[in-house]
């Protein structure tokens, strides 16, 4: 294979930005993801990637469901923190708000919207595991335009 060709191309794909959020005990855990997508209309349901070195699966796993919130374009620097291992940055949440929904999982209340799941299925992929979430609650914060990979100048190592 051509890996120069295949990194180019891959990083053609349009990535979105959002922050994957899970209960964990009062202070919530979030980690910032760019594959996602929605896989079905009835019932409404969405898949997430996530490395299997992250912490976030055990959360996910333990609690069965999740939030996607949805970054704007003046989110990058939050889009940033919340991509940085937990261990070595616990405090990913520090000046941000939030509220717990009706899940549990954590709500960016300066987020452009966001879509609270319960886990339906994963799936083994490569180094990563991708999660089918059902889509149990949805909301709207307000208008901007959704950050991605490209305006963020975020690249996906392809």
């Amino acid at each position: 294979m051509d890996v120069e060709a295949k990194r180019t191309v891959l990083r053609m794909f349009t990535y979105g930005l959002y922050a994957l959020t899970v209960p964990s005990g009062d202070e919530g855990h979030g980690i910032t993801v760019n594959w996602c997508m929605q896989t079905s209309f009835d019932p409404p349901m969405i898949a997430v990637s996530i490395e299997k070195a992250s912490r976030t699966i055990g959360l996910l796993r333990q609690s069965g469901v999740f939030a996607v919130n949805v970054y704007s374009t003046d989110q990058r620097e939050l889009a940033g923190r919340m991509g940085r291992r937990f261990s070595q940055h616990p405090e990913k949440f520090r000046g941000t708000t939030w509220a717990h929904g009706l899940t549990g999982a954590p709500i960016l209340l300066d987020a452009l919207g966001w879509l609270e799941c319960r886990v339906r299925t994963e799936a083994d992929s490569g180094d990563s595991v991708v999660f089918v979430g059902e889509v149990v609650e949805a909301g709207t914060q307000r208008e901007g335009e959704p950050l991605t990979m490209g305006t963020a100048g975020f690249r996906h190592a392809g």
